[in-house]
């Protein structure tokens, strides 16, 4: 019950220079700045880093609110993330694909 009321009718507003905005409610995500939230983030996606084949060099790195994947090619990349897909789906999440991506 503490949790749940932790994370129900957050809201939020921007402040640029000296100027706020309009206060606006935040319906999903990780709240931001709380010292509890990495914590609920990583034992409620434990079972993402199980799911991968260390043999092959796939990683999965959890940190903070972020999900790092690291693999030795796309075929790999593919592999994990239609895993990393199927999972977060069974948990009610998506991945933001519009985030960040990186092939180096």
């Amino acid at each position: 019950m503490i949790v749940e009321n932790l994370f129900l009718c957050c809201y939020r507003c921007v402040k640029w220079n000296s100027v706020w905005s309009v206060t606006f409610q935040i319906n999903f995500g990780v709240r931001q700045g709380s010292v509890l939230s990495p914590y609920l983030f990583a034992l409620y996606l434990d079972d993402l880093g199980t799911l991968i084949d260390l043999a092959n060099g796939c990683y999965v790195i959890l940190y903070a609110d972020d999900i790092l994947l690291l693999f030795p090619s796309v075929t790999y990349l593919e592999r994990l993330l239609y895993l990393c897909e199927n999972e977060l789906a069974w948990l009610d999440m998506t991945i933001n694909i519009n985030k960040k991506l990186s092939l180096r």
